[in-house]
C-alpha cells in the first residue's frame, strides 16, 4: 500500500522541504498567471488543446497503427510493451545488439515508471541522466519529486554540497553559474562517447511519424543526435493525430508548466540518419509502453485521465502537493495527476490511499490545459476503492473496504430511513454525545484525528421547534 497518510506528516514537519516548495511554487504560479492574463485567450487555446487530446483517446487504437504504419515507413524500428518489464527487455535487448555499454539520457517519465536506470545497471549498462534536474537527483540517488523539474524540491546550498562531494575538482559554491558550469563540464564529454542515446517522448505525431521533443537545456537534442543508436521510450497515449495540433499544444505546455512563451528546444524526429546527412543516430526505435493504460481507456469516463500533457501545474497549484511535495506520493507520478493515474496503473490495492489525498478543491481543474475532471475522476476512485460488487473497473477495486466502517454507513442510512430512529439517536447524542472521550476507539478516533472534537446541543432541533410552537398544530 502506498500509506500516503504514514509518510505525509514527516514532509510537514520538515520546514526546509515546506520553504522550498512554497518559494517554487508561489514562483511557478505566478508565471504562468502572467502568461494567460487574457482569459478569452485562453479559454479558446485551452479548448483547441482539449479537443486535440480527446480525438487522441477517442481513436487511440487506429491512431496507434497508423503512428507504427508511419514510423516504419520512415525507417524507425518500432516495439510494443505490455509491461514494464517487457519494455526493459526491448530495451536492454536493443542495447545487447547494439553492442552498448553506455547511455546518455534524455528527460523521461516513463523511464521511470520503468525504472530503467536500475535495469540498465543491474546488467552492466552505464546510463547517465543529461538533463540538469535529473542529473542532480542521480547524484543525491534519490527520485524525481515533480514530473518537470525533478529537484524542485532541493534548495541551492543543498545543491552545492550535493555537487562538492561528487564533481571532481569543485569546492562549495552556490553561485548558480558555477554550479550549472560544474554540470556542462561533467557532462560534455558523455554526449559524444555514449553508445547509445535514451529519450522520452512529449508528443509522437500518428500522421508523419514524428517524435516531438520538448526541452529548455539542449541536452535531449545532443542526446538524440550525437549518440548512433537512439532509443525513444513512450506510453500509448502521448499522441497528436496531426501536425495542426502541435502549435495549439507546444503553446499550452510550456505556459502551463514553467510559465515561459515557448520552450527553447523542440525537437522533431521522423527517421535516422540519411545519405549525405551529417548528424543523427544511425538508427532509431520506438518502444511503445501500454503497462495498465489500455485498462484505463476501455473505461468511457476514466480514459480522460490519457489526456494528461505532463505539464505539471495540477500540482503546482494543488494545496496539498505544494505542502508535502512529490516523494510523499512514492511513486512516479505525484500530485493530482498522480491520484488519478498511479491507482488506475498499479490498482487501487496498491496506491488506493491516493484518491484521498485531495481537498477536492478543484485548482488542479481549473488549470489543466486538457480540461481533465481530476475531481470527478477522484470521486470515481474514491468510490471504486470500496466497492464491493465486482463490478468495478480498476484494478484492485474493493480493497479499502473495511467493514466497521460500512456497519456505520449502514447504521447511518438505517438511522435517516426510520423516523423513530433518528428520533432516538438525536435524542441520545444530545444527552451522551459531549462524553464522549477525547481518545475515542475507532472509527470516531481516525475521524477525530484530523477534526475539533464535535460538540453537541443539549437539545435536538425538533424539541427546540416544540417549544417554540411549530408542530403543535
Amino acid at each position: 500500500m502506498g500509506d500516503f497518510t504514514a509518510r505525509a506528516p514527516k514532509a510537514l514537519n520538515d520546514p526546509t522541504l515546506r520553504r522550498n516548495f512554497r518559494r517554487a511554487m508561489d514562483g511557478l504560479m505566478a508565471k504562468r498567471a502572467l502568461q494567460f492574463q487574457d482569459r478569452d485567450a485562453w479559454d479558446a487555446l485551452r479548448a483547441r488543446g482539449a479537443a486535440a487530446k480527446a480525438r487522441v483517446v477517442a481513436r487511440l487504437p487506429e491512431l496507434l497503427e497508423q503512428l507504427e504504419a508511419r514510423l516504419t515507413a520512415n525507417g524507425i524500428r518500432v516495439h510494443w510493451a505490455e509491461t514494464t518489464a517487457q519494455a526493459n527487455a526491448i530495451v536492454l535487448d536493443i542495447l545487447r545488439q547494439a553492442g552498448a555499454r553506455t547511455v546518455i539520457k534524455g528527460k523521461s517519465m516513463v523511464s521511470e515508471e520503468m525504472e530503467l536506470n536500475h535495469h540498465l545497471e543491474a546488467h552492466g549498462i552505464a546510463a547517465i541522466e543529461s538533463d540538469l534536474g535529473e542529473y542532480i537527483i542521480q547524484l543525491a540517488g534519490e527520485a524525481p519529486s515533480h514530473i518537470v523539474m525533478p529537484c524542485i524540491h532541493k534548495n541551492k546550498a543543498e545543491i552545492a554540497a550535493l555537487f562538492a562531494e561528487n564533481i571532481e575538482g569543485l569546492g562549495y559554491t552556490e553561485d548558480v553559474d558555477e554550479l550549472t558550469a560544474a554540470a556542462r563540464r561533467a557532462l560534455r564529454g558523455r554526449f559524444a562517447e555514449a553508445d547509445a542515446g535514451i529519450s522520452g517522448v512529449n508528443f509522437a505525431v500518428a500522421e508523419t511519424g514524428t517524435l516531438v521533443l520538448v526541452e529548455n537545456e539542449g541536452n535531449g537534442r545532443l542526446s538524440t543526435t550525437l549518440p548512433p543508436l537512439h532509443i525513444a521510450v513512450m506510453g500509448i497515449e502521448k499522441l497528436a493525430e496531426r501536425l495542426d495540433d502541435l502549435p495549439a499544444l507546444l503553446a499550452l505546455l510550456p505556459r502551463s508548466a514553467t510559465g515561459q512563451p515557448i520552450t527553447t528546444y523542440v525537437n522533431m524526429i521522423s527517421h535516422p540518419r540519411r545519405d549525405g546527412e551529417r548528424d543523427g543516430p544511425k538508427a532509431v526505435h520506438v518502444v511503445l509502453l501500454d503497462s495498465g493504460r489500455s485498462r484505463v481507456h476501455a473505461d468511457p469516463e476514466l480514459r480522460d485521465t490519457l489526456r494528461c500533457i505532463r505539464c505539471g501545474a495540477c500540482m503546482n497549484h494543488c494545496p496539498v502537493y505544494s505542502r508535502v511535495g512529490g516523494h510523499t506520493y512514492k511513486f512516479v507520478y505525484p500530485g493530482p495527476i498522480g491520484k488519478i493515474l498511479t491507482p488506475q496503473l498499479e490498482g487501487l490495492d496498491c496506491a488506493g490511499d491516493q484518491p484521498h489525498a485531495s481537498t477536492l478543491c478543484n485548482a488542479c481543474v481549473e488549470v489543466c490545459p486538457v480540461r481533465i475532471p481530476i475531481a470527478d475522476i477522484l470521486v470515481r476512485l474514491r468510490a471504486e476503492s470500496i466497492d464491493p460488487s465486482g463490478s468495478a473497473a480498476v484494478k484492485g477495486a474493493g480493497s479499502m473496504r473495511k467493514s466497521l466502517e460500512s456497519l456505520t454507513w449502514k447504521g447511518w442510512a438505517l438511522m435517516h430511513s426510520v423516523p423513530l430512529l433518528h428520533r432516538l439517536g438525536t435524542w441520545a447524542l444530545s444527552r451522551l454525545g459531549n462524553l464522549i472521550p477525547a481518545a475515542a476507539l475507532p472509527p470516531l478516533s481516525t475521524w477525530m484525528r484530523v477534526r475539533s472534537r464535535p460538540v453537541f446541543a443539549p437539545k435536538t432541533l425538533h424539541e427546540l421547534a416544540r417549544e417554540k410552537g411549530y408542530g403543535n398544530e
